[in-house]
Order: C-alpha cells, then sequence, then structure tokens
C-alpha cells in the first residue's frame, strides 16, 4: 500500500509542479503588460523592478494554486485511467476513494499553504507593491504625467506636455492652466521645455519652465468685466512651485495604506469592519434624533423612540384640527421644514450608502481568505473523478475540461462578489456561491467515478435518446406486427 501511495504522489506532483509554474508565470506576465508603459525606460532600477516582481508572484499564488490543482488531478488520473492503471489498482482491492488518500494528505497541506498566503503574505504583498510604486513616484514626479494628455492631478492646475524625455525627465511642449483663482482658465502658461522636481524640504513640487510665455485674463480699471485686459509676459526661467499636499500622491504613505482592506488579515478587518459599522449606526442614530422633532406627530414613524410628546387631535385629518385662516401658512411652513430636512439627509443618505459598501468590502475580503482555500478542496474532487471518468492524459482534453470548470468557478466566484460588493447579497452568501454549486458538482463526479459510470460516453446518451423517440417505437411496433406469425 506504501508502494501504491508513493507512485500516486510521485504522478501527481510532476503535473502539478509544471503546470503551477506555468499559471504563475502567465499571472506574473499579466502584472508585468500592466505595469510595462510606466516602468520601461523610466528610469527604475532592475532591483526595483525585481522586486515588484517578487511581491507579485507572491500576491499571486492563492489564484494559481486552484487552476493548478484542477489541471493536475484531471492529467494525472486521466493518464492513470488511460493506461489502465485505475483497472489494475481496483482489480487488487483498492478503490477510488482509497487511492485518493494521499493526495487528501496534500491537499490539506496546500488549502494551509493557501490560507497562510492569503491572510499572510498577500496583505504584506499588496503593502510593498502600492509602498513601492508610490516611492518610485516620489522620487520621479514627473511619472504620472502621460504625453499629449491633460493631468489634473495637482489641485488647482491641469498640465500638459507633448513629449517626455525618459532619460532626462525632461518635458517639452508644456502648457499649464492655472484654476487656483476660480475664474476658469484666465492663466494659462506655455513654455518650449522644462523639468519638474522636489524642493530639498521635500515640501513643494518645483516645475522649472524655459523659454515660455504667461497669459492672464484680468480685470479692466472699471472692474466690470472680469476679462476686461490681457496681459502676456515672455520669461526665459520661471519656477512654479505646488504644494506636495496638493498632489494625487504626495499625502499617501505606508502607515495609510496599511487602513486599506485589501492589505489586512482577518483579524484587522473584522476590527476595522465592526468599527466602520458601529460608527455608521452611531451616525444614522443621530440624524434619527435631529429628525425625529419633525416627524412628532406621526404614530408610525419610523422616529416613534425619539417623539418627546403623546398629543391627541379630536380630529383624524390633522389640517381639520388648525383654523382655516392659517391651513396655507401651515402647510408653507411644513414644506419649508421638509426641505432643510431633506436638505439635511441627501447627503447623510449618499455617506451611509457609501460607509456601507466599505463595511461589505471587508467582509467580502474577509470571506475571500476562506473560500480561496476551500476551493482547492473543492477543485480537487472535481478533477481527480474527471480525470478517471474521462481517461485521457496528456495536455489535450485535460486542459480543455480544467478551462471550462475554472471558468464556472471564477464567473460564479466573480457574479457572487460583485453582487455582495455592489448589490444586495450578503457578503457570505455572495463569496460563497462558487463553492455552494460546486461542491454538489464534486459529489455527483466522485459518486459516477467511484461507480464506473461512463458519463461521457457518447453512445450511452445517444441510445437513452433513441429509446425516448415516439416515430422510432412506432416503427418498431410495425415491424414487430408485419413479421409472420
Amino acid at each position: 500500500m506504501k508502494k501504491l501511495h508513493f507512485f500516486i504522489i510521485k504522478a501527481y506532483l510532476r503535473p502539478f509542479v509544471t503546470t503551477f509554474l506555468i499559471v504563475l508565470f502567465i499571472l506574473m506576465m499579466l502584472f508585468l503588460f500592466k505595469y510595462i508603459d510606466e516602468f520601461v525606460g523610466k528610469g527604475v532600477d532592475w532591483f526595483t523592478v525585481a522586486e515588484l516582481i517578487f511581491y507579485a508572484n507572491a500576491s499571486n499564488v492563492p489564484l494559481a494554486l486552484p487552476l493548478a490543482i484542477l489541471l493536475s488531478s484531471i492529467m494525472t488520473f486521466g493518464a492513470m485511467g488511460e493506461n489502465y492503471e485505475l483497472v489494475a489498482i481496483k482489480a487488487s482491492g483498492v478503490s477510488l476513494t482509497r487511492a485518493m488518500l494521499p493526495l487528501l494528505v496534500i491537499m490539506a497541506v496546500l488549502c494551509l499553504t493557501t490560507f497562510y498566503f492569503a491572510n499572510i503574505v498577500i496583505p504584506q504583498a499588496n503593502l510593498k507593491i502600492a509602498s513601492t510604486i508610490y516611492e518610485f513616484r516620489q522620487t520621479k514626479p514627473s511619472f504620472l504625467i502621460k504625453e499629449g494628455v491633460f493631468y489634473d492631478g495637482i489641485d488647482g492646475y491641469s498640465i500638459k506636455v507633448e513629449k517626455k524625455d525618459e532619460q532626462t525627465q525632461t518635458l517639452y511642449g508644456i502648457i499649464l492652466y492655472d484654476h487656483t483663482k476660480g475664474n476658469g482658465n484666465t492663466t494659462v502658461l506655455r513654455a518650449e521645455e522644462g523639468e519638474m522636481y522636489k524642493s530639498s524640504d521635500e515640501q513643494y513640487l518645483i516645475l522649472k519652465l524655459k523659454h515660455g510665455v504667461r497669459y492672464e485674463e484680468m480685470r479692466g480699471e472699471r472692474n466690470r468685466n472680469q476679462r476686461e485686459r490681457l496681459v502676456r509676459v515672455q520669461f526665459e526661467e520661471h519656477e512654479q512651485k505646488f504644494l506636495l499636499t496638493g498632489f494625487s500622491v504626495a499625502d499617501i504613505d505606508e502607515d495609510l495604506f496599511k487602513n486599506n482592506y485589501q492589505m489586512q488579515n482577518i483579524r484587522q478587518l473584522a476590527y476595522s469592519a465592526d468599527s466602520l459599522n458601529t460608527r455608521r449606526l452611531q451616525e444614522l442614530d443621530r440624524l434619527a434624533k435631529d429628525i425625529a422633532p419633525y416627524y412628532i406627530y406621526s404614530r408610525d414613524s419610523l422616529f416613534h423612540k425619539y417623539e418627546p410628546l403623546d398629543i391627541h387631535f379630536e380630529e383624524a385629518d390633522f389640517l381639520m384640527n388648525i383654523d382655516e385662516n392659517d391651513r396655507e401658512l401651515v402647510l408653507h411652513s411644513a414644506l419649508g421644514y421638509m426641505r432643510n430636512v431633506k436638505s439635511n439627509t441627501a447627503p447623510a443618505a449618499t455617506r451611509n450608502a457609501d460607509e456601507y459598501k466599505i463595511v461589505k468590502r471587508h467582509w467580502v475580503e474577509y470571506h475571500r481568505k476562506f473560500t480561496l482555500s476551500v476551493a482547492c478542496f473543492v477543485l480537487f474532487f472535481i478533477g481527480a473523478p474527471l480525470g478517471a471518468i474521462i481517461r485521457k492524459g496528456g495536455l489535450g482534453l485535460p486542459v480543455v475540461v480544467a478551462i471550462v470548470f475554472f471558468l464556472v468557478f471564477h464567473i460564479t466566484s466573480t457574479v457572487g462578489e460583485k453582487a455582495a460588493r455592489e448589490g444586495g447579497w450578503a457578503p457570505f452568501a455572495g463569496m460563497w456561491l462558487s463553492t455552494a454549486i460546486l461542491v454538489p458538482l464534486g459529489v455527483f463526479l466522485t459518486y459516477k467515478a467511484t461507480s464506473d459510470s461512463a458519463l461521457f460516453d457518447v453512445e450511452n446518451y445517444l441510445r437513452f435518446f433513441r429509446r425516448l423517440n415516439p416515430w422510432r417505437k412506432k416503427q418498431n411496433i410495425t415491424n414487430q406486427a408485419a413479421k409472420p406469425l
């Protein structure tokens, strides 16, 4: 039995390691394609790029493991079925589930590894990736400015450059719009070239312009028109200073990155979600107290517990209790109060909805760390029986089948996550949707594989549909009746 277990483990580990490295390489290439335009030729040293690739690979491990497990399981048991090794194992009295026992130990280790990466490694890797990119952007202020596109990441300004020299970080064909006065595009600077760098105290971002013109539209002497005079000033050199607090990424450091839900473990996520939800409910409670006086006469209002008075009227219709001459005044006054209430509650409602989405995203990330590890077990119990049923090894049919089932897993996971993040689903229901769908499928396939069912035998399905064909039944009856006695 030990030799059999060793044989199955050895047969499984070879395709698993190969497929895992291939999937990890594909995910790494997707990461590089995402940032290739931003780093190549921008003066980034090779160590920074290697560091980013390392952290990206670490964060991709939980995504690569489920697909590698599914594909290697189909390939292993498919090859064993194709070579009649499964037949020999069953003939010796060992069932398929018993033959899978040594691999269950490996699955347990991989599930724990996936959970460790999802809970510990991925938050740290995401933090390092974000801080590394931020550090590069800080040392290369012109990093975010694209050629031929207006950039408005600096508060009060819009800047456009025609060309950038990636080696010297020199900018050419610069147009700078100054919106700080709030009068529109009244101040425009044009320069042939310039460079961007930080001041020595790192408090300012300096744009040094060369060979340019400054245009400014100003009020006239009578102050009747905001754009009555046009002032044009030519310069050889001009320095435009921007506070770094107004730069889109300058006020972000690693401590603020840590507050992001993608960079927290399960304990931090649970604490943050509870804190945010408690604060949200406290804000709703405070808002209800502020609105309650306006609904003091509503016996069925949502603010019943805050109503300080218990007033009864003779007439059921509230307006009938007021003098006829005063009713219009009361109505106008009530409408004014309601407009004030609406103006106060509308921003609060929007803010509460946004805060609730943030709370849900924390819980989505919380459940993701468990669903990724459980997915390893689920996909193994789909891949191993499928391989035993289709009895095909190699990279042909197993790859196609693995991609189909992985797409089912990925699509259901994405739909459930989106419903949990943006829709009305609870985070638990959305994140465990794919597991709830695939577990019965895995149980069904395992049952079919252990009972030697020809699940993919086309001839069996053809015979089944032939039996259901009513025209064929009538033809058989006619043929039987036509036979001589």
